[in-house]
């Protein structure tokens, strides 16, 4: 319906959405995570927990109820959708400019996956259902890895954090790995087609497309090393394991 495709004119949910965020920091830097030395870690995996699952619920929602092509102008609820993403990456984007200013890859990466969204919702106008297809497979993975990050925090010191990274390690990577090393590739590979085919000509201008190309799988390859690096630490310690047996 007309109603439902994107407005620039309509009113965004971004600044209602940046407030969500910025007060589920807050809450959890001088309230949930006020004892730990790095309060401003949990603080973060919280307002990721609070994004990543609730993302892929609405993006599913949104690609399920309203089944359109990868040019497709906007819908108001894919719109929501990225305003939602948006938001959350803004903030956690402070908080490594204000405590992590030398993590340049993860600062890197949220400016970068800022930009996908924020010409896609504000000034391309169309294209989101392919982002939104790419996002829940970027956040199928964020309840379990933001579990697997907060227990690493604590596993030096708190044992059952220590036995909670070990034992979920495997399975995490093993998912991370099919999410993706595998389907975010045919996602892609998908995507880049039906752009290169001509099928995004006159909704989507080529610069646009092909940036957002560039991001994604620059964002993939680089999720592919972070996991097979992890996947060689993890191999390394139990073979260490192994032998003071």
């Amino acid at each position: 319906m007309e109603t439902s495709s994107f407005n620039p004119s309509s009113p965004a949910n971004l600044p209602s959405f940046l407030l969500l965020f910025v007060t589920v920091y807050l809450l959890g830097y001088f309230l949930i995570f006020r004892s730990w030395k790095s309060s401003h870690l949990g603080a973060s995996c919280l307002m990721s927990l609070l994004h990543g699952t609730p993302a892929v619920v609405l993006a599913s929602h949104a690609l399920l109820t309203t089944p359109r092509a990868f040019a497709s102008a906007n819908t108001a609820v894919e719109s929501t959708v990225l305003d939602f993403s948006m938001a959350y990456f803004t903030v956690d984007l402070l908080h490594y400019l204000v405590f992590l200013p030398n993590d340049f890859l993860f600062i890197l990466h949220h400016v970068a996956t800022l930009y996908v969204f924020a010409t896609c919702r504000f000034y391309v106008g169309h294209g989101a259902h392919a982002l939104l297809l790419l996002l829940v497979l970027a956040e199928a993975t964020s309840a379990c890895q933001n579990v697997w990050t907060i227990a690493g925090y604590r596993r030096n010191d708190v044992v059952l954090a220590r036995r909670v990274r070990e034992v979920l390690s495997p399975p995490f990577y093993l998912f991370y790995t099919v999410v993706r090393g595998l389907a975010g590739p045919v996602a892609l590979y998908d995507m880049a087609s039906f752009y290169g085919s001509g099928g995004a000509e006159g909704a989507i201008p080529r610069w646009a497309w092909v940036s957002w190309l560039v991001v994604i799988g620059s964002a993939i390859v680089l999720s592919v090393l972070w996991v097979l690096r992890n996947w060689v630490d993890w191999f390394r310690e139990k073979n260490s394991g192994k032998k003071f047996k």
